[in-house]
């Protein structure tokens, strides 16, 4: 089966996803999957690397880069066709059987690679394209989760068009003192400023509004961070809980990706039994109101009172070799190459229950 893995991509994450999909590749089962390896640049030209990973400064997450950008690809979105075809003279490359996209932020994890896959009839790892557009956009997967009751931090959302309406004295007599500033559709804490102050206010803004034309404004909850992994379609199975213990207030890229001692990570997080279960069945509702399917990591707060807030859900999360995801999952008993497994053949029967319905009247 002709696994094709898409890394790279336009999003301020590229380099993330170059040290995910290395993850991916070499957790492949290759007795059941032949990998095809296509690496999209910064400006959206995809190229064919066939089974060989060709990146300078591999192991580096500032330098790392595609190299040997000589086979450009194109992916036919004739529906049951699945030939990736070479840009230059419009030949068969390969036929592809399963997309596993590792495209972290906008241009991959918001859907549009998952939309690109519906089209040409392809199983594609992960959400949905309206799941994962959900899961990207932090005010709409906000107000989808308030509406159901689920707790969340309050907020305020800005648009590049009425951005001057908002300062720090606004925002803070709403929220707090303490804020946090997000561009909504971004990941990685990438472009994410803690603020306390005017000035610092209004850097934050800029900054966001560089990722983004739409900006949350986020109270700062107090509470310790937990994550849980979740895996599955219809019954998805939850991960132990872990935890995140940032060594410079709140868990930013440079902890995440660069600096391996950034953050401390507690795996299992150390709670009681009903703190435990609150997380779990918490996360798990939080995957099935947004209709996510195959895997999805989410975040949570969980305060002194027991209260559990949602942070985020990110619905293509890092597989690099300190990223969460994976890396809660191995300890609730699901080893990489099973778990990468898993996600192939939840996609494939994902896409055989879709093409059960009636397509004509």
């Amino acid at each position: 089966m002709n696994v094709a893995i898409l890394f790279g991509g336009r999003s301020a994450e590229h380099e993330i996803s170059l040290l995910s999909a290395q993850n991916i590749f070499n957790a492949l089962d290759r007795e059941k999957y032949n990998p095809v390896l296509i690496g999209i640049d910064h400006f959206g030209q995809w190229y064919y690397y066939g089974d060989t990973f060709q990146l300078a400064h591999a192991d580096d997450p500032k330098e790392i880069r595609l190299v040997n950008k000589s086979t450009p690809v194109i992916l036919s979105q004739i529906a049951d066709d699945h030939r990736l075809i070479n840009a230059k003279d419009m030949t068969v490359i390969v036929k592809i059987d399963v997309i596993f996209p590792i495209v972290h932020g906008p241009y991959g994890e918001d859907g549009s690679i998952q939309g690109l896959a519906r089209l040409a009839n392809l199983p594609c790892v992960g959400p949905s394209q309206l799941a994962s557009a959900m899961g990207m956009d932090k005010d709409i997967m906000k107000r989808l989760l308030r509406d159901a009751d689920i707790e969340i931090a309050d907020f305020f959302t800005l648009y590049h068009y009425d951005r001057e309406e908002y300062s720090y004295a606004l925002c803070s007599q709403e929220l707090g003192p303490d804020l946090f500033i997000k561009p909504a559709n971004m990941g990685s804490s990438v472009g994410i400023s803690k603020v306390s102050d005017p000035s610092g206010f209004k850097e934050a803004i800029e900054v966001a509004f560089q990722y983004d034309d739409k900006v949350i404004v986020e109270e700062m909850i107090e509470g310790r961070e937990i994550e849980c992994a979740v895996l599955g379609n219809e019954n998805p199975i939850v991960s132990i809980p872990g935890e995140i213990i940032p060594k410079d207030g709140f868990y930013s890229y440079e902890n995440k990706y660069i600096d391996e001692h950034g953050a401390g990570l507690e795996i299992p997080a150390v709670l009681t039994e009903e703190q435990k279960n609150l997380v779990m069945a918490t996360a798990k509702q939080v995957y099935q109101i947004l209709e996510c399917e195959g895997l999805t990591r989410v975040d949570v707060f969980l305060t002194e009172e027991n209260r559990v807030v949602i942070n985020e859900i990110n619905t293509l999360p890092g597989f690099t070799k300190i990223s969460m995801y994976p890396t809660l999952l191995e300890h609730s008993g699901i080893p990489p190459v099973q778990l990468i497994d898993r996600l192939i053949q939840l996609a494939i029967e994902r896409l055989q229950r879709k093409n059960k319905l009636k397509m004509t009247v």
